[in-house]
């Protein structure tokens, strides 16, 4: 079994106006959300300016697709000029996962923890 891949990106922006950046960080998520294989993606901030955005795929093959997608690659190369004052991105596979809905807890793979 391939397995899910997770890629974890922190990040924090140069100083200034954030709407060019925003609005290619949607156009970016928009493709993502389209290549074959896309689980989930999602983004948040904290208070002290750090971004986390969590990019989930079914396979390594689907995150490695998404990873070279043209558009993508340009965004990436974009943003180490314009707008990241840093970045740290962690690309893990998924080990385990435990799932509670308020009613029903679920354990999908994985047998540690």
């Amino acid at each position: 079994m391939d397995g899910e891949v997770v890629t974890v990106f922190r990040s924090r922006l140069n100083p200034g106006d954030h709407a060019e950046y925003e609005q290619m960080a949607e156009e970016i998520e928009t493709i993502a959300r389209s290549v074959e294989g896309f689980v989930d993606f999602k983004t948040f901030s904290a208070p002290d300016g750090e971004r986390l955005s969590l990019v989930i795929f079914s396979s390594r093959k689907t995150h490695e697709a998404w990873r070279d997608h043209p558009d993508h690659r340009r965004a990436q190369r974009l943003g180490r000029r314009r707008f990241y004052r840093s970045y740290d991105i962690l690309v893990c596979k998924l080990l385990a996962r435990r799932r509670f809905d308020g009613q029903v807890a679920e354990e999908a793979i994985g047998d540690d923890g």
